[in-house]
């Protein structure tokens, strides 16, 4: 009998074989249109920093909190690279990136809130929705810490365990 007709693949894992190649390519495309944003959002950020720093101080304080928002959606969007990178190193979906992504995301939205808040403190209903929004936020961020604590401390624990425990000696 012929090792030919033994080793002939079916139709399904030649497809298997594309479609995967095919995820490749597109997450490839996929982060290097994220990294091309991250660098311009970059240079935009310079630009106005620059700019500020010519208007003198009153113009810094002014842009600092748009420059601060912008260099944070910078981080966040290397950190989906990140998770790009690891899904088609590894053709796994990881959790981990997502939570930090989220964290970032949720301290992002923070300081933006708390640094424009002078001007919601004279509405009485404006403020209390921003401390409501700040609540949940700081609440999400929390949650978002303890779920990657528990990702990390699952993983050291039981996914990283030596296969065989050293035997205790009896004593004699």
């Amino acid at each position: 009998m012929s090792d030919d007709k033994a080793e002939a693949k079916p139709w399904t894992s030649k497809a298997a074989k594309y479609l995967g190649l095919s995820e490749s390519a597109v997450l490839v495309l996929i982060g290097g249109a994220l990294v091309l944003v991250a660098v311009l959002l970059l240079y935009s950020s310079m630009h106005d920093l620059l700019a500020a720093a010519q208007g003198g101080p009153k113009e810094i304080e002014h842009k600092s909190i748009e420059i601060l928002n912008t260099v944070l959606l910078v981080m966040m969007t290397m950190e989906i690279v990140y998770t790009v990178a690891i899904s088609l190193e590894s053709h796994t979906l990881n959790a981990e990136p997502f939570l930090i992504i989220g964290s970032i995301a949720g301290i992002r939205r923070m300081l933006v809130i708390t640094a424009t808040s002078t001007e919601s403190e004279t509405n009485p209903a404006m403020f209390h929705n921003t401390l409501v929004e700040l609540g949940l936020l700081a609440a999400t961020v929390v949650a978002m810490s303890v779920a990657i604590w528990i990702l990390r401390y699952s993983q050291r624990r039981f996914v990283e365990r030596p296969s065989a425990e050293p035997a205790v000696e009896a004593k004699h």
